[in-house]
């Protein structure tokens, strides 16, 4: 499984410039139905388990350092995935603190304590962002 993890990180994850990103896409390969990972290419390469355990190790190792990073990290992991997006931040912002699709982006394997403390600090990190977009220069 480890060549898959490499794999992973060398091919998919490093095209994409930080973290928040990075968790975004991992959870996207996830099947909310049945919670099972899956990416095309990985399972060509090696097998479906083992494309889907080294897509689930990569999602909790990636969702462990942004529930643990320090807050303003967090805020600029954000701020850095928001204008990757393409979209006016604005809406991204707004989008994102109403409908909280943060939430879909848990691994399911994941403790409940970095579950709340990411939610917590996703949520402050998202007034920051709007508070520094209403507030000046610094706007994502």
């Amino acid at each position: 499984m480890e060549e898959a993890v490499q794999d992973i990180m060398r091919r998919t994850l490093a095209g994409i410039s930080n973290d928040f990103g990075r968790l975004v896409c991992l959870a996207s390969t996830r099947d909310y139905n049945t919670g099972r990972y899956h990416h095309d290419g990985l399972a060509a390469s090696f097998s479906d388990e083992i494309a889907s355990a080294a897509l689930a190790a990569c999602h909790l190792k990636i969702f462990r350092q942004l529930a643990w990073s320090p807050l303003e990290d967090l805020v600029h992991q954000l701020k850095s995935y928001v204008v990757s997006t393409g979209a006016r931040p604005v809406e991204v912002l707004e989008a994102w603190c109403k409908l909280e699709p943060y939430r879909v982006t848990i691994p399911s394997t994941c403790d409940p304590l970095s579950v709340e403390m990411f939610f917590s600090n996703v949520r402050v990190a998202l007034a920051v962002l709007r508070s520094r977009q209403h507030n000046g220069p610094q706007s994502p």
